[in-house]
């Protein structure tokens, strides 16, 4: 097997063999050596359907046309200038045209940067130091967001990892998703609290939906106590409609994350917001942020393709949520639970939809890892955890999506 030999090379050179936790499949991941459309094309000659998708960047697909041509045409000018381009200006205009949220927005090159720089502002707007974020919530890997889910809502926080300083997530506390009695308690507990930052929609552990009214109440509480709102929708926007979650649910937040679709498949991030908030980033002020390859133009081509498409396109997200209840259907009477929400969706081994991280941990993680081998076999690549959002993409036909139903109902039944 190309990829077993590949992956012993690898451990020798990298971590654990790889370059993001995640990819560390047991006994050793497949190695793709091309992709097109919803098909991964991996060194051992296999073709798999593809439900990852990136872990969401990729709602076009592969290497779709629009964004290929995109790409190609701003190679032939050059890919990096450390320099201002017209690309980003016409990317900056359609988020912030597509956010009532946004007013000013930067871009940085990835989410974690975006969650990181998006918290500094928060903190440098209110003059205070402590954050909220929900347990389970991933907002990348910088210090400040690596704490342990799991504790108490006015528990504070325990690093997640090996060298982070505790002092520094000492102002970081947590509050359970849908818990609108704790989040008040918390807020109510504090007046040194900046911001609350959350993902609207789980997408880490999950999916995990809000129940009704709970975003509403949460921006309502947030304004009562006096503390900025940022939503990451760094998974959700652009995925779940023009506009993202905040306008799915109608909830205005003061700072926005963004990436993953918003970079068209190419590295990216984005921090945006009210104008008197974003005035206050460097150079026009005092919240120092900046990065080599931010806005560069490769990225911002391949962006302004990928959201022209999906505004040129409405129609593809409706088709999308049919796909996810296609494969609903497929699944009734298996036992579990199936969670979906436009073209993102997740079946949890156990009974109920989870409302939040600790129910979501309940899930049969041994059950999932039989199942996903069995899919793998089927020729059908889903995230290989439990906790991670299962993606379609423009490129999943219905005769596609009709086959990873088929062999849901068959490997849920098996």
């Amino acid at each position: 097997m190309k990829s077993n030999e590949l992956f012993e090379r690898a451990k020798g050179l990298m971590p654990g063999g790889v370059s993001s936790p995640v990819r560390a499949i047991q006994p050793y991941p497949f190695y793709v050596a091309g992709a097109e459309g919803a098909y991964l094309k991996t060194v051992d000659g296999e073709r798999l359907i593809d439900c990852c998708l990136g872990y969401g960047p990729l709602i076009l697909g592969h290497a779709p046309d629009a964004v290929r041509a995109a790409i190609e045409a701003q190679l032939a000018d050059g890919w990096l200038y450390g320099t201002p381009c017209p690309g980003e200006v016409a990317l900056a205009e359609r988020i912030a045209a597509d956010h009532p949220s946004i007013d000013m927005v930067r871009f940085v090159s990835s989410g974690s940067e975006a969650t990181m720089a998006a918290i500094r502002l928060a903190r440098a707007a209110t003059g205070r130091q402590d954050i909220v974020k929900i347990e389970g919530g991933f907002h990348g890997a910088h210090d400040a967001v690596l704490v342990k889910a799991g504790s108490g809502a006015t528990t504070m926080g325990v690093p997640d990892s090996a060298g982070v300083v505790a002092d520094l997530v000492a102002h970081t506390r947590q509050v359970a998703y849908n818990d609108l009695e704790g989040l008040d308690a918390l807020l109510s507990s504090s007046e040194d609290i900046a911001a609350l930052i959350i993902e609207p929609v789980m997408g880490n552990v999950g999916p995990v939906l809000p129940e009704p009214g709970y975003l509403q109440e949460v921006r309502a509480l947030t304004l009562d106590y006096d503390v900025l709102l940022i939503f990451d929708e760094v998974i959700t926007g652009y995925r779940l409609g023009i506009g993202g979650a905040q306008v799915r649910y109608g909830v205005t937040p003061d700072l926005t994350t963004l990436g993953k679709i918003i970079g068209g498949g190419l590295p990216i991030g984005a921090f945006g917001g009210r104008r008197d908030l974003m005035a206050m980033v460097a150079p026009q002020g005092p919240v120092y942020q900046a990065g080599t390859f931010s806005g560069n133009p490769l990225t911002m081509a391949a962006g302004n393709a990928a959201l022209g498409w999906l505004h040129e396109n409405p129609g593809i997200y409706a088709r999308l949520d049919a796909g996810t209840r296609r494969i609903e259907e497929a699944c009734a009477g298996a036992g579990g639970s199936f969670v979906r929400l436009g073209s993102m969706f997740k079946y949890f081994f156990r009974p109920a939809a989870p409302t939040n991280y600790a129910e979501a941990k309940e899930s049969d993680t041994a059950a999932f890892r039989q199942f996903w081998e069995k899919m793998l076999k089927k020729g059908i690549f889903v995230p290989p955890s439990q906790f991670e959002t299962n993606f379609l993409s423009a490129a999943h036909t219905d005769e596609i999506i009709e086959h990873i139903a088929d062999a849901y109902s068959t490997c849920l039944s098996e």
